[in-house]
Formats: structure tokens, C-alpha cells, sequence
């Protein structure tokens, strides 16, 4: 069992950084570190789509395009801690984000955090 919690958001104006965090809990099975990890976001009444996703060892990430040359994701396998570098940000990115772990048919989630960027 993994459980994930979200941390770093808060408001904030149009053009400045945060930075979310997702830290995750292991009670049995698999180290954490042998997971990907994938954020997403949901603006209200929207779906939730996908932003960004890391592979287990960290060498490989992907990037929605609204958010690509802005946010970073980057793993610390020592502190089960994955995060999302998010600068210059918009008043788009207001949503919830939340962080999934995934392995093999196995799908973790956290509550998410709020981000809201006020323009």
C-alpha cells in the first residue's frame, strides 16, 4: 500500500513559482521508488488532465504542452519525495493538482492541493 500527500500550494500572482510536493508513505509491497509517478491538475467543472509524468529511476519525463519550459518534475528516491517545479505561473493553472504513483496495474492517488494564480 502507498500513500501519497500533496503539499506546496497556495495563491499566488501571475508570473511567480511553487513548488508541490508528493511524498509518499509505503506500509508493504514495493519501494516507492520503484514507481512512476504522474501529476495532474482539474480546474473546476473541467476534467482532470494530465501535466507532467517521471519515470521510476527519474531519467525520463514527459510534459503536457501548456506547461512544457515551465514545469519541472524531479524526484528524491532518499526522502520518497516527488515534485513539481511549476514557474512563471498563469491564471490557467489555477486547479487542484494531484499526483499519482502507478505500478504495474497498481494506481495510488493523493487529495491534491490547490493551486490558485491570481492575474
Amino acid at each position: 500500500q502507498v500513500q501519497l500527500v500533496e503539499s506546496g500550494g497556495g495563491m499566488v500572482q501571475a508570473g511567480d513559482s511553487l513548488r508541490l510536493s508528493c511524498v509518499a508513505s509505503v506500509s508493504s509491497g514495493r519501494p516507492f521508488g520503484s514507481y512512476a509517478v504522474t501529476w495532474f491538475r482539474q480546474a473546476p467543472g473541467k476534467e482532470r488532465d494530465f501535466v507532467g509524468s517521471i519515470n521510476y529511476r527519474g531519467d525520463d519525463r514527459y510534459y503536457a504542452d501548456p506547461v512544457k519550459g515551465r514545469f519541472t518534475i524531479s524526484r528524491d528516491h532518499a526522502k520518497n519525495t516527488v515534485y513539481l517545479q511549476m514557474n512563471n505561473l498563469q491564471s490557467e493553472d489555477t486547479a487542484k493538482y494531484y499526483c499519482k504513483a502507478r505500478r504495474l496495474f497498481y494506481d495510488y492517488w493523493g487529495q491534491g492541493t490547490q493551486v490558485t494564480v491570481s492575474s
